[in-house]
């Protein structure tokens, strides 16, 4: 076991599956003691069931390390502070939380429900921010502290038949430059990963859609591999996540804070700020006219429509 993380006690929701998973054992290899939260709860968000967060907190105390189960909801700001009062009941402290919890229900917007739109929502990004608030308290009493978000791709550029799941992932890196903002003085950094990773979520995409996908990017695949080896080539093996999370919550990244980055199996990103990247100026304002003028050779130029109308 390292040390990277000894003595130090990390909160992983979502923590039972998946990525979530993946980052409770990579800082529980690392050496920090890990509250496990996991709802248990189906892909849409529904049921509950505190038996995947107990058999991953007992995996890692049978290989020696210290792990805690919490089957919280981080839907609600009662089931965030029960959750961060138990991991200082358990461990004492609270040095860092990985926000991996997420569910997943989706269709076009215009057939999306209400129940929809607000059970994701509520998961991603009030859970985000739940738990944010309730990590801060004991964080900000000990001047220190490593907050992760987990946004996506989706919600920085968009999906079709997602727009729930993209609108909350889009929140969330607001969320995450707007905390680094308000709780860096106080020793605190908060990042965001947006992770692709094989998880329950990405195995709704079936193989051979994964494989014309790959093909119309041209990228090359042995006709050999098998479904699981396609999915791990394409979609990234979710210990690299783990491992960059458990990176980030170290002395190593204090000086890390508001920043925003892909993890992609092998691959490491880490994205810059939305710029201008083109500009109109005047000294008053634009007229119609003016804009009709000036706007498609200086705003324009070069923009491709990702949805043109179908023929």
């Amino acid at each position: 076991m390292a040390d990277h993380l000894s003595g130090k006690v990390v909160v992983v929701t979502g923590g039972a599956r998946g990525v979530g998973r993946a980052v409770a054992e990579a800082v529980s290899e690392q050496g920090a003691a890990v509250v496990i939260n996991d709802l248990g709860g189906a892909l849409d968000g529904t049921g509950r069931d505190s038996t995947p967060a107990r058999e991953a907190a007992a995996e890692i105390v049978s290989r020696g390390g210290r792990a805690h189960a919490n089957a919280d909801t981080v839907a609600t700001m009662e089931g965030a502070r029960n959750l961060v009062a138990e991991a200082l009941a358990a461990f004492g402290r609270l040095d860092a939380i990985v926000m991996c919890a997420g569910n997943s229900s989706t269709a076009p917007f215009w057939e999306m429900s209400e129940a929809q739109w607000d059970s994701l929502i509520s998961v991603h990004l009030k859970g985000h921010f739940a738990c944010t608030r309730a990590a801060a308290a004991p964080m900000m009493a000990q001047k220190s502290g490593r907050i992760i978000h987990i946004t996506s791709h989706v919600g920085l550029y968009g999906h079709p038949e997602a727009a729930n799941y993209a609108a909350a992932k889009a929140g969330i890196t607001g969320l995450t430059r707007s905390a680094a903002q308000a709780l860096g003085p106080f020793g605190i950094t908060v990042n965001a990963i947006a992770p692709s990773a094989i998880s329950r979520m990405s195995d709704t995409v079936a193989a051979p859609i994964l494989r014309e996908r790959a093909a119309a990017r041209g990228i090359p695949l042995a006709p050999d591999l098998s479904d699981d080896e396609v999915r791990l080539k394409l979609i990234g093996d979710p210990r690299g996540v783990g491992n960059f999370a458990a990176y980030l919550c170290g002395d190593d990244a204090s000086h890390v804070n508001g920043e925003v980055f892909a993890v992609i199996g092998g691959h490491i990103g880490r994205f810059a700020p939305w710029n201008e990247a083109a500009t109109l100026d005047t000294d008053s304002f634009w007229s119609v006219e003016a804009l009709r003028e000036a706007a498609p050779s200086a705003l324009f130029a070069g923009l491709v429509n990702p949805a043109p109308p179908s023929a």
